[in-house]
């Protein structure tokens, strides 16, 4: 982007800054507590890139003064010394500035539900999703969030047909979003006797938890059944119908808990995964909408591709999205997630300054 294209846009910004200021200082509006909060808000979302702006075009001043100095026998050692600062200090200002100028994504900070299920090979794609279960868990450990299961649909041989959790915690969605797709993992099975190598897949997705507030159901457009659970939980899970069945009708979604003793817990845990998949839904049809060329990494077409291998003959996890490979597999598996995470988040946040031209 150009400087003059970038000093353009941070104009405006300053521009509004110096508004909501007046604004506030107003008499007229000193009684309207609501509209002040307003200013306020919007006021404190912008000052940390207004403050690094003027620092910006605070040093490109300098610079100008500090060139124009050369000619003079008796400043140019000074000159070139601040010249040299400020050549250093200003790419860094402009790249702080780009990231800043980014249109926030509101899931950023939501707490998630990340849903994985078996996919090819078996027994051994079971056992896959309860290794990546676990990798989860240990990741989100290390990061301070807490796991929650919502609903476990187990294979039998200590692995997952389906397992839906929540995360819980500060930035959840900001660095698990990267997580949805096909992961495939190599390895010679337990049962196995040729000691042949086999291929086996299991799907994530990653949702951001939606408030009631923000995607509204109609109750209309429900099915809800109830049934006896079949999970632990002893005679009376068994004999009374607790676990929940819901279907969207409009859409055909369907959500089944049973994990909590109760009914209306079971109903209240499935409401949630329900909002999560429509607003994903709506999120995934937008983008598409707007550009169908440019697409995110949660809930589009790349969930049909594999995005990551995990081979264990290799001790190698590659991410086939940015052509990574770590050679330490049982770190990867253990939650040491961020090497991919950082990179991947590079990536998307260039991609995105490229689409808005900064």
């Amino acid at each position: 982007m150009a400087e003059n294209t970038l000093l353009d846009k941070l104009a405006g910004i300053e521009a509004r800054y110096d508004e909501l200021e007046r604004l506030i200082a107003d008499p007229a509006n000193i009684s309207d507590y609501e509209k002040i909060a307003a200013y306020a808000q919007e006021r404190a979302e912008i000052a940390d890139l207004v403050s690094t702006a003027r620092e910006y075009r605070q040093a490109l001043r300098e610079l100008e003064e500090a060139e124009a100095l050369l000619d003079d026998p008796d400043m140019a050692d000074l000159a070139r010394e601040e010249i040299e600062r400020l050549t250093a200090l200003i790419p860094d200002l402009e790249a702080q500035l780009r990231r800043m100028l980014l249109p926030k994504d509101p899931r950023d900070n939501k707490n998630v539900i990340v849903e994985i299920r078996a996919g090819a090979g078996g027994d051994e794609a079971g056992l896959f999703a309860a290794d990546l279960f676990r990798m989860y868990s240990r990741y989100a450990e290390d990061h301070g969030w807490k796991v929650e299961v919502l609903s476990a649909h187990e294979t039998g041989v200590g692995g997952y047909k389906e397992i839906i959790f929540q995360v819980r915690g500060h930035g959840a969605y900001s660095r698990l979003k990267y997580e949805s797709g096909v992961h495939r993992v190599q390895r010679v099975p337990v049962t196995e006797s040729q000691g042949r190598i086999h291929t086996s897949t299991a799907t994530v997705a990653v949702l951001a938890e939606m408030d009631e507030v923000e995607v509204e159901i109609d109750p209309d457009d429900l099915q809800i059944d109830t049934y006896r659970s079949a999970g632990a939980g002893g005679q009376n899970v068994q004999k009374n119908e607790t676990a929940i069945r819901i279907t969207h009708l409009p859409t055909g979604i369907v959500v089944s808990c049973q994990d909590e003793r109760s009914q209306l817990q079971n109903k209240l845990r499935a409401l949630s995964i329900l909002r999560a998949r429509l607003y994903e839904m709506e999120q995934e049809r937008l983008r598409e909408e707007q550009d169908a060329a440019r697409r995110s990494q949660v809930g589009t077409g790349e969930r049909s591709e594999k995005i990551r291998t995990y081979n264990f003959p290799q001790n190698r996890v590659t991410d086939h999205r940015i052509n990574k490979s770590v050679y330490n597999l049982p770190a990867v598996l253990d939650g040491q997630l961020d090497e991919f995470i950082d990179e991947l988040a590079t990536r998307e946040e260039a991609e995105r300054l490229q689409a808005i031209g900064v």
